[in-house]
């Protein structure tokens, strides 16, 4: 019985982030056939789930004749202390997710996983933690990334203002950290929160992000570029804004490396988004 139910609630609980379109808060949405088509197996698993534990039920009222001599039933039970923890183990991510609410990811994980991200154990592997910049470089043959990148820029370039919105913001930042040479100059607008890093000498400057997502939210990066504003402006964390400005270039000694950031010429507070996440497309 409590195996059916279980059953049912991993079922319920899919169908019930698609319903409600909570699971683009966990998957790119771009494989969300994926656990559609799982939601449907697991029906099917619930359905014939239920019928066994019917016949077994039917089964109990059967009285053993002389060839079942042992009187009672043959089904190996599952030990006490495998139900004790198993069955929780299984049901704490359906009441969880049924009943807690969806965390949304803000400023809060930046500051609490430290700003740099650290990676995943060096050299186990080649899936890393991203930040500021993405990279789908580990996703695509050398030559295959190259020359997508060299299609991206000459699309940006020969735009006059670059506006990067929900579809094109991960390919365009990465178009941009990709070839910063090539943008000098050139305005860009996009959308994100504030991020005030601690470590930023000038006040004037602060980070506007975008947690993006590649497959899952396991494997998600927050994505943006440090942006100078006017003076007197102060952003405090997590406030949503739209920024137009033009692209230069600037030696940031937290990073001890040259990055690209955005003078900001043009602001104006937005309210968050739907869906604050943006998502690989390709």
């Amino acid at each position: 019985m409590i195996r059916s139910l279980i059953l049912l609630g991993f079922t319920y609980l899919l169908f019930q982030l698609h319903l409600s379109g909570d699971i683009s808060k966990y998957i790119n949405m771009k494989y969300s056939y994926l656990s559609a088509a799982a939601g449907y197996a697991l029906l099917v698993l619930t359905i014939v789930q239920f019928f066994i534990m019917a016949k077994k039920d039917k089964e109990k009222g059967h009285v053993c004749d002389q060839d079942c001599c042992c009187g009672h039933s043959h089904e190996h039970e599952s030990k006490w202390y495998q139900k004790l923890f198993l069955y929780p183990l299984f049901a704490f991510p359906i009441v969880s997710g049924l009943f807690l609410p969806i965390a949304t990811l803000d400023s809060s994980i930046v500051k609490t996983k430290g700003f740099h991200f650290p990676m995943y154990d060096a050299g186990k592997g080649d899936i890393q933690q991203q930040f500021l910049r993405p990279d789908t470089s580990i996703y695509y043959d050398k030559n295959v990334y190259d020359d997508l990148m060299n299609k991206e820029k000459k699309q940006y370039v020969n735009q006059q203002t670059i506006v990067l919105d929900d579809i094109k913001f991960l390919p365009g930042m990465e178009t941009i950290y990709n070839f910063p040479g090539e943008f000098l100059g050139k305005e860009v607008q996009f959308k994100g929160f504030a991020y005030n890093d601690p470590e930023t000498i000038n006040k004037n400057q602060l980070f506007v992000f975008r947690f993006g997502i590649i497959h899952c939210i396991a494997d998600s990066g927050v994505y943006g570029m440090l942006v100078e504003m006017p003076d007197g402006v102060k952003l405090k964390n997590d406030q949503w804004v739209t920024v137009t400005g033009k692209i230069s270039s600037i030696y940031y000694q937290p990073f001890k490396s040259n990055i690209p950031y955005l003078k900001v010429d043009k602001w104006v507070a937005t309210p968050a988004p739907k869906d604050p996440y943006v998502y690989r497309q390709g």
